[in-house]
């Protein structure tokens, strides 16, 4: 699968069809999706209406955005038309069809982007490998013994594997960029409530964000700058206008203050990490190292938050149909269910503090770089990871760099460092202070253009591209 911005311009120039395209793609998904395991459903019979709507407008006449044609997919805790909303579970299959698209999914169908379907993904999302026991484990394209990351596993999959050039994802701890750096693509985690997550399935309300993958910075602006726009069914959005960050991907950084996050940042990760976040430190004319005192405790305080606010979400579910949650699960929803309140108090005074002393040491920094991930993507079914000598289990430690930003809502943009052929991709946090994500964009594009970052479709998959 092409890029999105080239298949949207060869549909406007009318060199192919936006119903082409869908044929294709659709062709392409069912015949490679048994192989990654990343769609838990296509739907066919949308993808061509929408494709056909297309065709139709442009027979008009009309002008369209860049987006119109190019195909994509959404994890399945997005609600789409017709279609039950699984949120990777269970315990949702008897629920009736949704009665409408979530607002992220109106917004892409509004610019004209075509929905393929659904993806894999963790079960309710709390989890980082997408080894999911109901629908199968999502796998890596690049090697697909692999895992594919989590929770957004799916999303990550099916980009990297050249099934949608752009993806529909959410990140609560990491969810969008433990996947973005494992599967080798750029992602983006906005500023808490910048984009509306109204009409998808919740996990933990106070750290929950949506977010787009694709296989360059152009396409994730594009599709970043579609999905903004005021919600008013959505309490938690922020009431700020839409702040497109596409035309600016290639103004330049000069002054532009980068420092690499040390301290809890510079431990517990394999060489691979180090090399990566060391080529983009270089690029980006690194400064200087950084010491955030509080990372620790503010992953402590996202840990514990998101245990008591996703077993208060769950507790009814689990009274009467606790045998039908996955194992990998049910044990963490149950004991945040008896966490004292005191305690998840503590947590919330924790974050705040956390959050207040970023800012302080933001004061002096436009951009902090950290790893994603501290290692590259495990085999599935692995269980402990080796880091400086310690044995780590390894799902709540695919999480280790990303869960201290996430409770304190920054927005940070994943980009998946070049490396040699047959070498597993690993991506770095570029990390800004809170509605600076056109800076963060455009600091990706010139990593993007200088060739340190890139994120091709995974040799396996590359042939049959439309």
């Amino acid at each position: 699968m092409n890029p999105a911005l080239e298949i949207g311009g060869r549909i406007r120039a009318r060199e192919i069809t936006a119903v082409e395209v869908a044929r294709q793609a659709l062709a392409r998904a069912e015949a490679l999706n048994p192989k990654v395991n990343a769609f838990t459903a296509l739907l066919p019979e949308r993808a061509l209406a929408e494709a056909a709507a297309v065709d139709a407008r442009i027979a008009r006449g009309e002008a369209l955005g860049p987006l119109a044609g190019v195909p994509y997919a959404v994890k399945n805790l997005f609600d789409l038309e017709g279609v039950t909303t699984l949120a990777g579970s269970k315990v949702l299959r008897s629920n009736p069809p949704a009665a409408r698209d979530g607002f992220p999914v109106r917004q892409l169908a509004a610019a004209g982007a075509v929905c393929l379907g659904a993806l894999n993904m963790d079960e309710f999302a709390y989890g980082f490998t997408t080894e999911n026991s109901h629908y199968g484990p999502a796998r890596n394209p690049h090697d697909l013994t692999r895992i594919a990351g989590g929770s957004s596993g799916g999303s990550g999959a099916a980009v990297a594997a050249g099934l949608v050039p752009l993806s529909l994802g959410t990140d609560t701890n990491g969810s969008i960029r433990v996947p973005a750096s494992l599967n080798g693509l750029f992602g983006v985690k906005p500023t808490y409530s910048r984009l509306s997550r109204h009409g998808s399935f919740p996990f933990v309300y106070s750290l929950d964000h949506v977010g787009p993958f694709a296989r360059s910075v152009a396409d994730l602006a594009a599709c970043y700058d579609a999905l903004q726009g005021l919600d008013a069914e959505d309490a938690h959005q922020a009431p700020r206008a839409p702040e497109p960050v596409s035309a600016g991907l290639g103004a330049g950084l000069a002054g532009l203050r980068v420092g690499q996050l040390g301290g809890w940042f510079g431990t517990r990760q394999s060489d691979a990490a180090r090399q990566a976040v060391a080529a983009v430190a270089a690029a980006l004319g690194c400064a200087g190292e950084v010491t955030w005192a509080m990372a620790q405790a503010s992953r402590g305080a996202a840990f514990t938050i998101t245990s008591s606010e996703g077993a208060t979400l769950h507790l009814p579910t689990l009274r009467t149909q606790l045998e039908d949650y996955e194992p990998l699960i049910v044990d963490r929803l149950l004991a945040g269910a008896m966490l004292p309140a005191a305690w998840v108090n503590h947590a919330q005074r924790v974050r705040a503090l956390a959050a207040a002393q970023m800012r302080q040491v933001m004061a002096d920094w436009d951009v902090l770089i950290a790893p994603a991930t501290p290692v590259a993507a495990t085999p599935i079914g692995q269980e402990t990871l080796v880091l400086d000598g310690e044995t780590l289990p390894l799902r709540a430690s695919m999480g280790l760099f990303t869960q201290p930003i996430s409770g304190i809502g920054l927005p940070v943009v994943t980009v998946p460092v070049q490396r040699a052929d047959g070498v597993m991709p690993i991506g770095v946090q570029l990390i800004g202070k809170p509605w600076t994500e056109a800076l963060l964009f455009r600091a990706a594009a010139a990593l993007e253009a200088a060739g340190v970052c890139a994120a091709p479709v995974a040799p396996a998959f590359a042939a049959g591209a439309v």
